[in-house]
């Protein structure tokens, strides 16, 4: 599996990487066993980066993924964790509680709390290496600091600097789901990577009009996540998930004239939605959720084989993608 480094750093990725939300039991429970077995799935597929968080799942992500890597050689793969939230005990947290906590099947022993402090970052790095069961990770993302810009840029991310200053950490970055704030992060700051989610789609390609090419223009590198903008680039259909919500019927029936187009080159539409969001030189890998051996299995077969050329032109023809030479904010006619 082709890999690259971020940015001007050491640390390497595969095309590929297993995002460990959904085996922080992301919208439904996973059992244990599973989980495990998507890990090992992903590595015997050549997968060597892993990307999890505290906040999926109150730390289970983390746990799980800790455990199902701790046979591995550390120095074979990398792994990234975020910061921002703080998970703090909550007393009498009820652990048979159902239902979803922020959108993970999980009991509600801990509550999530905002801390781009310098001390936050600190302490939430210390919480999530014990989680882990790791004495150092490879790349640290500021997670979703939307609502916290002041305190992200004045006191988080310097403190990202001196902890890769002094070695703990390989790379530092931002992820989130909004365009602007990383292209800021990449001008303003000497962030290695960006986590850029859902923005750089065969349904939205807002992330070309200014976060890409500025990545690319200052050496620095993107890792897209939600290449399938929750579910409707995987199974197009009415009533399918676009970014955690209900898609809007524009959106599906945009959707299903893709699917139409690439199967007719007997491509499924979620391998043009990987392989588009690969192509651009800034990004280095994409992240992709994965709860079971299969769908790793599945996803890793679909980058194995790229779709023909004459599919992309198609699908530009049909004005469902940007025309060639087209500036890079250009949408098509449904976005205009």
């Amino acid at each position: 599996m082709r890999r690259s480094t971020l940015g001007r750093t050491a640390v390497e990725v595969t095309e590929l990487s297993f995002g460990a939300a959904a085996i922080g039991n992301l919208f439904r429970a996973v059992d244990p066993e599973q989980a495990a077995l998507a890990v090992d799935a992903a590595w015997e597929e050549g997968v060597r980066h892993f990307d999890t968080a505290p906040h999926y799942g109150l730390g289970l992500s983390e746990r799980r993924l800790g455990a199902a890597l701790r046979s591995r050689p550390r120095a074979s793969y990398t792994l990234s964790t975020k910061v921002g939230r703080i998970l703090d005990p909550l007393p009498g947290g009820n652990p048979e509680q159902g239902g979803l906590d922020d959108g993970f099947a999980v009991p509600v022993t801990h509550r999530r709390r905002w801390d781009f402090s310098a001390d936050g970052v600190r302490r939430s790095l210390e919480d999530s290496l014990r989680r882990l069961g790791l004495d150092r990770v490879d790349v640290v993302y500021l997670h979703d600091p939307d609502d916290h810009a002041e305190a992200a840029f004045g006191e988080a991310y310097p403190e990202l600097e001196r902890l890769r200053g002094e070695g703990v950490v390989g790379a530092i970055g931002a992820g989130m789901n909004r365009t602007a704030m990383l292209t800021r992060f990449l001008r303003d700051t000497d962030v290695d990577v960006v986590l850029c989610a859902g923005r750089h789609t065969l349904l939205d390609g807002s992330a070309l009009d200014a976060l890409l090419p500025e990545a690319e223009a200052r050496g620095r590198s993107v890792v897209v996540g939600g290449v399938f903008n929750s579910g409707l680039l995987a199974d197009p259909r009415p009533e399918a998930p676009y970014d955690y919500a209900t898609a809007p019927a524009a959106l599906v029936e945009r959707a299903l004239r893709m699917k139409a187009v690439t199967e007719a080159y007997g491509v499924p539409v979620r391998a043009a939605a990987l392989h588009h969001s690969l192509a651009h030189p800034a990004v280095a890998t994409v992240l992709v959720g994965t709860r079971s051996p299969a769908e790793v299995r599945d996803t890793a077969a679909l980058l194995r084989t790229p779709p023909p050329p004459a599919l992309w032109e198609e699908l530009r023809a049909a004005g469902l993608l940007p025309a060639p030479g087209a500036p890079a904010g250009s949408r098509t006619p449904e976005e205009r």
